[in-house]
């Protein structure tokens, strides 16, 4: 099982567009990774304080995870975010479960 976190930092000034465009990109992405093999599960999430962004998902192997650099409204989505401001963390990194609660 893999853990892949992609991470963001953007101007605190742009929290509320940040959210915003994270809190509608359900309506394109959540189709596109469900029809990737291997997603058992996604998490999306905005902190105002440390104006950072946050992507969490789990795979079932490194290849599934990996599908996402490659995914089209995942890239699209990144253009958006990178011309309000956020600057992407590279590289993305895939973590092999060392072990998980039950």
């Amino acid at each position: 099982m893999i853990v892949r976190i992609s991470r963001g930092t953007y101007p605190p000034e742009r929290h509320a567009e940040v959210t915003a465009g994270l809190d509608a990109s359900a309506t394109t992405l959540i189709p596109a990774i469900r029809q990737l093999p291997g997603c058992i599960s996604y998490y999306v999430g905005s902190e105002q304080p440390s104006s950072t962004m946050v992507n969490v998902s789990v795979w079932d192997t490194p290849e599934h995870a990996n599908a996402m650099s490659t995914l089209a409204p995942m890239l699209a989505l990144a253009r958006q975010f990178i011309e309000l401001g956020v600057e992407l963390e590279r590289p993305i990194v895939n973590y092999p479960v060392l072990w998980q609660l039950p």
